[in-house]
């Protein structure tokens, strides 16, 4: 494989318009081919949805899913930009598919890593500081280590950096830039809850065998 160098991502990105790590993914999976590469962002939508990135998103539709044995919930906001694809069959299924993917993935708290607060990274990097394995390493080793544990664990609590549970070759960003760039639109995951039957109910385990033990007593 080609080594793909920074100033050849940032040539595919002015050429494209396309964000740093899908050019990245691109000249990857192109083996280094300016032209290529841009046929392949062009084939999997994600120039033209990075051009429309910009564009007031207002219109959309809120989605639910119940998985079966109705224990999971799921409610989300998806937006785009016309009330037209809003309704249409293509974005419908987004809704859904995501909907669904928010319920296969409990860790799950925040759209992307920048809606995650700094409260959550700094704490993050409080529990890996305090870890035993890094106790005898140098500072600025440390600091790198801790640095990339955090980085992977932000990730985890993020729905867009999620591998996507039908096509796991992609990203749920990925996904979402594709159906972008087939509807012509831009498209933004806003918001979501989900729904876990009995959570944060505080549940009284009966000891049974202390119960029989008091009645034969």
């Amino acid at each position: 494989m080609a080594e793909i160098s920074a100033k050849l991502v940032k040539q595919l990105r002015d050429q494209t318009g396309a964000g740093m790590m899908d050019c990245k993914k691109a000249l990857a999976e192109s083996d280094g081919d300016l032209v290529k590469a841009t046929e392949w962002l062009r084939q999997k939508g994600i120039a033209s949805a990075e051009k429309k990135a910009g564009r007031t998103a207002a219109e959309g539709s809120v989605g639910s899913y119940i998985h079966t044995g109705a224990r999971v919930g799921v409610l989300l906001e998806v937006n785009c930009e016309t009330d037209f694809v809003a309704r249409g069959e293509v974005f419908q299924g987004l809704v859904s598919d995501l909907a669904m993917q928010i319920a296969a993935c409990p860790n799950v708290e925040f759209v992307s890593t920048a809606d995650i607060p700094p409260e959550v990274s700094a704490r993050e990097s409080a529990i890996e500081l305090g870890r035993d394995d890094l106790g005898n390493k140098p500072e600025a080793m440390k600091q790198k280590i801790v640095e990339g544990r955090v980085a992977k664990r932000l990730k985890e609590l993020a729905l867009m950096d999620q591998p996507y549970i039908k096509d796991s070759s992609l990203t749920v960003a990925e996904l979402v830039k594709q159906v972008a760039g087939t509807l012509g639109e831009n498209i933004q995951v806003r918001r979501f809850t989900r729904y876990t039957l009995g959570e944060g109910i505080e549940v009284e385990k009966a000891d049974f065998a202390a119960e029989v033990a008091a009645m034969t007593a």
